[in-house]
């Protein structure tokens, strides 16, 4: 801007009369108005109506040279900061809102402006240097507010009037220019322009948005939106105790081959928070990974297991006895041909990416993965059931793919009429001696029809008896219901797994198809029995969810984990190293049975540990049973295998988030190098992935 001393020096020359104050002002105004029709009106000697001498003309022409240079610079330096400053506070009461085209839809000329407006009434004409300095700074505040809150017009040409057109070009060009003041009012408006009052000039650049049709209003950036409510149902449970071998000898649990656990624990890792404590279950995150446990030599005998005592990594004052099952592995030429069953959740909730497209794919993948005789049908519901697909055999995988394809989500959620439908079809089309499953894919709650956990339990359980097994893969975070996933699995003998991306679904689909789908042993049941003389506590690492009653192990009518072809299972319980007997139940083996020396039976074993099962097509269990003595120690943890030393990292990892107290002095670095030391073979990546969900979680925690 012109300094005062200019100013004054043009008013004196311009207007030494106190009676063309008015004249004077409209000068002043003319001065700010620097665009090129008015520095033309000036070299010919007149703004305004108000002629000038040849000395006013000169020194107005050497200003407007100095003014010409000096105002880009000047007005980068002074207005961009104040704009800054005022948008910031602007959008801190009313924010712009963005519609779907990315186009903003909500400028700030939309929103009442935040100073008081303008009028027209005429000021009281000035008296001395002092009000003069006081009106110029209020006229300069004032149109550099208007300009933030009204941005001017589109440039429509060069002659456009008092400055709009020269801030309309720097706005295009993504330079704010100096704001230009307002027109002079009355008979002194440049080139007859009309007298307009401050107020409707707000009004009037406030029309000529650069924006979309205005939108409704956001809410104030300081008040807080509502949250998005979480209806994920997981169950809670309490960790396992530490039990005292001489007071409770016998532990007793169901086989778990889930993997639901891992992959919402990576999910929340790989969102950058650490995991709810509930949804964290150690034994699915050990039993996630393959291992290479020695297996049975024949199809006779399903799975065989191996059990070795070690030092705890953790404790020093503990032993790690390690217990890992392996399932025989079926052929492919000898795999028995497969009747499925996809039952799909096409509900409203399920028109998410993680879910209904997601699931889609994943399903595709299992298609390419059958045998050409092997039958697939497909029911959907959302609101009522429906058949997409009678059942068709894998050879046509064309018609297969395409009624997949042509999924759309919509409705509620019938559950209960979806199930009923898909174990009618399973029957329709039932192949004895092969693999009847029903594959039920969802996001959350059965809410139409009977939604009782308990009473889809009763259902599942009455249809696995015909020999059709349910399997369980859940999609998408928000509406999941786990614990519903969890208790149908369990009782329809078939496994829960959480498909997060279509790695995963490679992973459960593809890589792991065997073991998901081809059950080789079903009701799989461990008992543990300690022996007090070499264990004094002993404590159960995972399976809370799991648990079982001691008379249950020998109960046929009781239900447990199943495990499929080429399954490994893996348990781990820490003992502290130093049974019990009923007609109903298995005497103890180290209980009051003496022997010549009056010691006690077998008194050199650390536990005796028992596995029952049922081939998949019998009802009456069989019995395994594995002595542990001194021959099944390994001296040092170094010395266990590449496995065993990664399992127990993967353990120490679960124990970890759970926040339990065995590993609270067990740090996140400590966890990193006895996996990294035990990566070994790692073909698909999943303990390279580990390693990382490691680092994220010490990061996430600290390395506590």
């Amino acid at each position: 801007m012109v300094d005062d001393n200019e100013l004054n020096r043009l008013r004196d020359i311009a207007a030494p009369a106190p009676a063309q104050d008015a004249k004077a002002r409209a000068f002043e105004a003319a001065l700010r108005a620097y665009d090129q029709e008015n520095i033309s009106a000036v070299t010919q000697g007149s703004v305004g109506g108000l002629r000038l001498t040849e000395r006013a003309q000169k020194l107005w022409s050497e200003i407007m040279q100095k003014k010409l240079i000096a105002t880009p610079a000047l007005a980068g330096l002074v207005a961009l900061p104040i704009a800054g400053y005022a948008t910031f506070h602007l959008l801190r009461e009313q924010p712009p809102k963005f519609g779907g085209d990315e186009k903003i839809s909500e400028t700030l000329a939309d929103k009442p402006a935040t100073v008081k407006p303008t009028t027209a009434q005429p000021k009281p004409a000035p008296t001395g240097l002092e009000k003069d300095k006081k009106a110029d700074a209020d006229v300069e505040n004032r149109d550099a507010t208007d300009a933030l809150v009204a941005p001017a017009s589109p440039h429509k040409s060069e002659s456009t009037v008092a400055g709009g057109a020269a801030q309309q070009n720097a706005l295009q060009r993504g330079v704010l220019a100096e704001p230009a003041p307002p027109a002079p009012t009355g008979e002194f408006a440049l080139d007859g322009a009309a007298s307009v009052p401050s107020t409707s000039r707000a009004r009037m650049a406030a029309e000529s948005k650069l924006m979309a049709p205005q939108q409704p209003a956001m809410a104030p950036a300081d008040q807080m939106l509502p949250q998005e409510e979480n209806r994920d149902r997981i169950e809670d449970f309490k960790t396992n105790p530490v039990h005292a071998a001489l007071e409770d000898p016998v532990s007793t649990f169901s086989i778990d081959v889930d993997t639901a656990s891992y992959s919402f624990v990576r999910g929340s890792l790989k969102q950058g928070t650490l995991p709810q404590a509930d949804t964290v279950r150690v034994e699915e995150m050990i039993n996630y990974f393959p291992y290479d446990w020695k297996g049975p030599e024949s199809a006779s005998t399903p799975f065989n297991s191996t059990v070795s005592v070690m030092p705890t990594p953790w404790n020093t004052h503990t032993r790690l006895m390690h217990v890992a099952i392996k399932g025989f592995d079926v052929k492919p030429t000898e795999q028995p041909k497969a009747n499925l069953v996809f039952l799909i959740d096409v509900s409203g909730s399920m028109d998410e990416p993680d879910k209904l497209p997601l699931l889609k794919s994943a399903f595709r993948l299992l298609v390419g993965k059958l045998k050409a005789d092997d039958t697939i049908s497909i029911v959907t519901y959302a609101g009522d059931a429906g058949t997409v697909l009678e059942p068709t055999k894998a050879s046509e995988k064309d018609k297969i793919l395409s009624a997949i394809d042509n999924l759309t989500p919509g409705g509620s959620t019938a559950g209960e009429a979806g199930i009923k439908e898909a174990y009618r079809l399973a029957q329709k089309s039932f192949v004895k001696g092969g693999v009847n499953r029903v594959m039920l894919a969802t996001d959350g709650d059965f809410n139409v029809g009977q939604s009782d956990d308990d009473d889809l339990k009763r259902l599942i359980e009455q249809e696995r008896k015909t020999g059709v097994f349910l399997s369980v893969f859940g999609f998408g975070r928000g509406n999941l219901n786990d614990q519903m996933m969890q208790t149908i699995a369990q009782n329809g003998n078939g496994t829960a797994a959480y498909i997060d991306t279509l790695a995963e679904a490679e992973k459960v689909l593809v890589e792991d198809a065997s073991s998901t789908l081809f059950t080789i042993a079903k009701d799989v049941k461990i008992q543990v029995e300690f022996n007090p003389n070499k264990v004094s506590e002993y404590r159960l690492i995972g399976y809370e969810t799991r648990a079982l009653n001691r008379e249950d192990f020998n109960n046929d009518r009781v239900d447990a984990g199943d495990i499929g072809s080429g399954h490994s299972v893996t348990a781990i319980y820490e003992i502290t190293p130093k049974g019990s007997g009923g007609e109903q139940i298995d005497p103890l083996r180290y209980g009051q049975a003496s022997v010549d020396n009056g010691g006690v039976a077998n008194a050199d074993e650390y536990a005796f540990v028992k596995i029952r099962y049922k081939l998949p097509n019998e009802d009456v269990s069989k019995l395994i049973t594995t002595p542990v003595t001194s021959a099944n120690e390994i001296s040092s943890f170094d010395q266990a295998s590449t496995d065993q030393r990664f399992s127990v990292a993967v353990a120490a990892f679960g124990q970890k988030l759970r926040d339990q107290d065995a590993t609270a002095k067990f740090g996140y670095d400590k966890i990193m190098e006895i996996a990294t030391a035990a990566r070994g073979v790692d073909p698909f990546g999943y303990r390279a992935e580990f390693l990382s969900l490691v680092r994220l979680a010490s990061a996430l925690g600290g390395n506590r």
